[in-house]
């Protein structure tokens, strides 16, 4: 067993802190605010832009496992300054530097993603992204430091709130028997990556050193559009089926005047209005990391929702 920091402990970053402890290993959690520690979990207060603090924390660890990203409209300024810290502390300390990407970095393609595609966009929360990891990866490559990239769909299951396209704004309404609302065609086939397979896939990436210096999908289930993902959630909920309805374009502009982050969501406007499905298979077959079958995903999630909103009464 080993020390390893995780950055971040959003959705991603405390399911991937909560397997580490349970797998045996001593973690250590970097947060702005810092929290309460936890059985098998140091949680430490500082900013991770700060090389030199950061480095500090990290020193003895085998691997720094990044969760973390700034606020969704301030990418474009504040993920430059995040990444080269990350990318100093790594060097710094030896330690394996695990990544957690996402997608936005192909731009729109015709046809499933896979890791091979070339990181194709030119929107800058795309191209942000796509250049922190060629960053990455080109200091890999001169031997400076190890670094891998786990890229995601978008997060579904137990622990996914606010930020989840299949969360706070579609559960809790279905749970209820209620209508829901989705951004971009409900009937598009789409890919929703669990968020402990994303966990279990970080994990299992910072401990194969065959899996270093080239970035990998998370183990990802057949896509299924919006409105299939409703149905089954709501079958599994027994709630009955409930109705799927497009944000109106008009609501969507006039939200935006008032919201951040409505506002950055016209850049990957595509990723809902059109196909967008990943290929997960090489990730499966290297890593030996399967994705949870969706049924199981949809009753963890159904059993977690109706707990979070049973303890706030």
């Amino acid at each position: 067993m080993s020390f390893q920091v995780v950055i971040g402990f959003g959705p991603a970053g405390a399911a991937t802190a909560r397997l580490l402890a349970e797998q045996g290993h001593t973690v250590r959690v970097v947060t702005r605010s810092g929290r309460s520690p936890e059985p098998g979990i140091e949680h430490v207060a500082l900013d991770a832009t700060d090389t030199d603090r950061l480095s500090g924390a990290a020193r003895g660890a085998a691997a720094i496992h990044n969760c973390a990203a700034p606020p969704y409209h301030r990418w474009a300024d504040d993920w430059p300054a995040l990444s080269s810290s990350l990318c100093a502390a790594a060097e710094a300390t030896g330690a394996v530097l695990v990544m957690l990407g996402n997608l936005y970095g192909y731009g729109p393609v015709d046809g499933p993603m896979t890791e091979e595609l070339p990181l194709a966009a030119t929107g800058p929360k795309g191209r942000v992204r796509a250049e922190v990891w060629e960053r990455a990866r080109e200091l890999h490559g001169q031997g400076r430091i190890r670094a891998v990239e786990v890229r995601a769909s978008d997060f579904f299951g137990p622990g996914v709130t606010d930020g989840g396209h299949l969360a706070a704004r579609v559960v809790p309404p279905l749970l209820r028997g209620k209508p829901v609302t989705t951004l971009g065609d409900p009937d598009a086939p789409h890919s929703w990556t669990y968020l402990p397979d994303v966990a279990r896939t970080l994990c299992a990436a910072a401990q194969d050193e065959r899996a270093w210096g080239r970035a990998w999908h998370a183990p990802t289930q057949p896509p299924l559009s919006v409105r299939e993902m409703v149905g089954r959630l709501c079958a599994r909920a027994g709630t009955g089926p409930v109705a799927v309805r497009r944000l109106p374009s008009a609501v969507i502009g006039v939200a935006s005047l008032f919201s951040p982050l409505i506002r950055e969501l016209k850049e990957i406007r595509y990723q809902f209005d059109r196909p967008f499905v990943v290929d997960s298979s090489a990730c499966e077959v290297a890593l030996a990391v399967r994705s949870t079958p969706v049924d199981e995903q949809v009753e963890a999630t159904v059993e977690w929702w109706r707990a979070r909103l049973a303890a706030d009464g």
